[in-house]
């Protein structure tokens, strides 16, 4: 049978011109499944032909990627309504899958909240909404910058809770104080009497059923209809059972065989209130989980001081514009990012960074938005403000890792998907059981197993175990400057077994000086630096700062500059007072054909810089980095965890080795061009997963090739846009943090996992009465609920523990001040 085409047409990217739309065409005819393909250069648009099936898109958007025109995607964050347990989440995913056009759908039980993703043009909100609604979850969009914090609906629940507690006290006394008091019991039957205790409990069970228990049979019966039950199903029909068991009893109990005839009201009061308590506890935990983004939001100042020619006007942050000049007055708030134009003073950047020192800051500094400011006055001009500053970005990165699925969270929601069906069908077999085996009264003792079995299992615990890992230990990553740009890279990290590092700027400061000069007989040293410098100003690049600083220190003047250009990974070429230049490594000699003097040696750890003149050597430099503070700590830290460490870098071997003797590196590769870098880690790979660390723009493709990337966040933006994982401050702590948090995370998912379902194998058949045949025990409905309301307590309380995960490596250097001791 031929397979049913459909066609569909929309936007992709990098498309510059008509080379690029030919690559994305033959990209995508190399496919099996596509029959037609073509690219509109004009519009950016693609109309494609290809088989329907479910993986024949997801097929389609990889080869656009690899090919380098990536389709245009879109994502939805969603409010979720009547999301309770973990077949809620997998029927909520599952929903959403099944709408054409959604790409991926990831739901979160602990924010009760969807991320969904679309190619551009594909289902509009209002569809994707109504299909949620439709499976029974109605959703409401949220706006793209808003925080996924779980929503706090503790009020309404504890006022529920205590509504319930107060109609119950007076069932649990009248029926279960006779049995532990004897005394009672004689009481109540001379004054009450059986059948008034009764009449008072099912009034009373009634009206909990009814008003604090109305919110189980209000989800779980519609869930029930539409063949998806859930946990509000499982316990309305728990209580429900217990319930009308008991009204028969009570009110026709001609219908009940003989020796049946007891009440169970106290059971199902008993379920509804611990269960709501539970939730209750649920929602204050579940709230404690996103307090990392309600600190990173509360870190946002509401106003800004203005200065207006020579008056100061308080305007309010979300007014501010780029441009405007600021004043900053001493412990102060810095209102957004800028750059600081007069004062000096030392700001706490702790709580963007993870960094417990104070930093200097002197005009020309750049400060960031939602630092405190120390013992100085300030005044600073926005550079960015509202969604574009350095906060606005770390709290869409860390909601981002917070609302992710890791891939552990597939398996859990298929068999979430069917455990609350399963349950109902071991429920219904204990009953089957209890009547066709159990001793009479076999109806009663049928009754109070099944409702057991259906109480006492917990599919929240399933649902909650990994989502509140993730959202508090990205939370406490954050806080100590880690941000997980990629959920699944919080799981992929453990797994690392080869950390490398890019040196200049990462194990290094980055800021090298000039410390060796060497110039060739026919030249003088004044005229060779003044070229070099000229040539060099227009560099970025640390080497180049180093040699124009060391010009700018002896008061040279620069040549005038006619030409010039960047040799990527060799160095660079330059027209300068009529004289062609050329400056780089020895291979940009060896290239050239240009002769170097054997007799020219500088000492380990200094990178040679060789400058040719008309083509004929005239100079030799030396440059040398600085270690940073803390890298040897770093280093040691990471093998202590059984890492290996390795360093790729373009330097010399003498330089890169002489690092690598120093912080104690096991591996090193030098001399290496910025494209070869992802050559290099693909080696290092097949010794396992291998995360790359680095900060330039000639990282980017390393960062992108290794199974984690790690971007130190005082980098270039496209480093970090490369990256998986972003450091917030420029040490290397932060990498053994990130490590840290990962595996602290993965380990608490698998105990909140382990527990979870090992809680409900173990515990399922204790409720079905599997010990009562050697012990006379039968499991109480009241105490399932309790274990059950326990069972997710459990996992939430697991989870929060991360929240005190203590920062797993700190350099301060005491010669810096604190915040706390900054000079007057």
């Amino acid at each position: 049978m031929t397979p049913q085409t459909q066609t569909q047409t929309f936007p992709v990217d990098n498309l510059h011109c008509g080379a690029c739309a030919a690559r994305a065409e033959a990209a995508l005819l190399k496919l099996n499944c596509v029959h037609r393909a073509e690219v509109n250069l004009a519009t950016g648009m693609l109309r494609i032909e290809f088989d329907q099936g479910p993986s024949h898109l997801l097929q389609i958007l990889a080869s656009l990627e690899e090919a380098g025109t990536p389709a245009r995607t879109e994502t939805y964050n969603f409010a979720i309504a009547g999301m309770n347990c973990g077949a809620c989440s997998a029927r909520i995913e599952a929903a959403l899958n099944a709408v054409p056009g959604i790409l991926s759908a990831q739901s979160n039980l602990a924010t009760k909240t969807a991320r969904v993703t679309t190619l551009v043009g594909g289902p509009a909100p209002s569809a994707i909404s109504g299909a949620l609604a439709q499976a029974g979850y109605p959703a409401e969009l949220e706006l793209a910058e808003q925080p996924a914090t779980p929503a706090d609906d503790s009020t309404e629940l504890r006022r529920m809770t205590l509504i319930a507690a107060l109609l119950t006290l007076p069932v649990f006394i009248l029926e279960m104080g006779g049995h532990l008091i004897p005394v009672f019991h004689h009481w109540v039957m001379a004054n009450i009497g059986l059948q008034t205790s009764w009449l008072i409990q099912f009034v009373l069970t009634s009206l909990v059923l009814l008003w604090p228990g109305a919110r189980f049979f209000r989800l779980g019966i519609p869930a029930l209809l539409r063949r998806a039950p859930d946990m509000n199903a499982l316990v309305a029909l728990g209580t429900s059972a217990a319930w009308g068991f008991s009204t028969v009893a009570l009110f026709a109990p001609s219908l009940l065989p003989p020796g049946a005839r007891a009440v169970y009201f106290e059971a199902a009061a008993v379920i509804v209130t611990l269960i709501l308590l539970g939730r209750t506890l649920e929602a204050r935990a579940k709230g404690r989980t996103g307090s990392a983004i309600r600190k990173l939001l509360n870190l946002r100042p509401k106003m800004a001081l203005v200065i207006d020619g020579d008056t100061l006007q308080e305007r309010p942050v979300a007014d501010l514009r780029a441009g405007d000049l600021l004043r900053v007055r001493p412990g102060e708030t810095i209102p957004t990012d800028a750059l600081v134009t007069s004062g000096e003073s030392y700001v706490n950047e702790a709580m963007i960074t993870g960094e417990p020192l104070a930093v200097a800051k002197a005009p020309g500094d750049a400060v960031t938005g939602g630092t405190v400011n120390g013992a100085g006055a300030l005044d600073i001009r926005a550079t960015a403000v509202g969604e574009a500053t350095v906060l606005a970005q770390i709290i869409r990165m860390v909601n981002q890792a917070q609302g992710a699925r890791l891939p552990i969270q597939d398996l859990v929601n298929r068999v979430t998907l069917w455990f609350v069906p399963a349950v109902m069908a071991v429920a219904a077999l204990t009953i089957l059981a209890w009547l066709a085996f159990g001793p009479e009264p076999a109806l009663g003792f049928a009754l109070v197993a099944g409702v057991s079995v259906l109480i006492i299992a917990c599919p929240c615990a399933m649902g909650l175990a990994t989502p509140t890992s993730i959202m508090v230990g990205t939370g406490r990553a954050a806080e100590l400057g880690v941000l997980f740009r990629k959920g699944d890279a919080l799981q992929s990290l453990q797994s690392v077994r080869t950390i490398a590092f890019d040196k200049t700027g990462t194990l290094t400061e980055g800021r090298p000086v000039l410390t060796d000069i060497h110039i060739a007989s026919d030249f003088d040293e004044a005229s060779v630096l003044s070229w070099v410098a000229a040539a060099e100003a227009h560099s970025e690049h640390p080497i180049a700062r180093a040699i124009l600083a060391h010009a700018q220190s002896m008061g040279l003047k620069l040549g005038a500059v006619d030409a010039a250009q960047t040799l990527p990974g060799y160095g660079l070429r330059a027209q300068i007072d009529g004289r062609s230049i050329l400056i780089g490594a020895a291979r940009l000699a060896a290239r050239e054909g240009i002769a170097l003097p054997a007799e020219v040696e500088f000492g380990p750890g200094k990178t040679p810089i060789y400058v040719a003149v008309d083509g004929k050597f005239a100079a030799a430099l030396a440059v040398s980095d600085p270690v940073k503070r803390g890298a040897h700590q770093a280093i040691t830290a990471l093998k202590a965890n059984c890492l290996r460490i390795a360093m790729i870098t373009g330097d010399a071997r003498s330089a890169a080795q002489a690092i690598a003797d120093e912080l104690g590196i096991d591996t090193v590769i030098s001399d290496v061009l910025p494209d070869q870098k992802a050559h290099a880690l693909k080696d290092l790979q097949a010794g396992g997963a291998v995360a790359f660390v680095g900060d330039g723009i000639n990282d980017a493709p390393a960062l992108a090739t290794a199974d984690i990337g790690i971007a130190i966040g005082t980098g270039t933006d496209v480093a970090i846009e490369a990256a998986d994982v972003v450091l917030m401050s420029g040490a290397l702590d932060g990498v053994v943090n990130a490590v840290q948090i990962s595996r602290k995370t993965l380990a608490n998912i698998r105990q909140n996992l382990v527990w979870a379902f090992g809680y409900n194998i173990l515990l399922i058949p204790v409720a079905a009465g599997l010990l009562y045949p050697a012990t006379g025990v039968l499991l109480s409905p009241m105490l399932a609920a309790g274990a059950m309301t326990l069972s997710s307590l459990f996992v939430l309380g697991n989870a929060l523990r991360l929240r005190w995960v203590a920062a797993p490596h700190a350099a301060p250097d005491p010669s810096k001040p604190t915040f706390k001791e900054v000079p007057a």
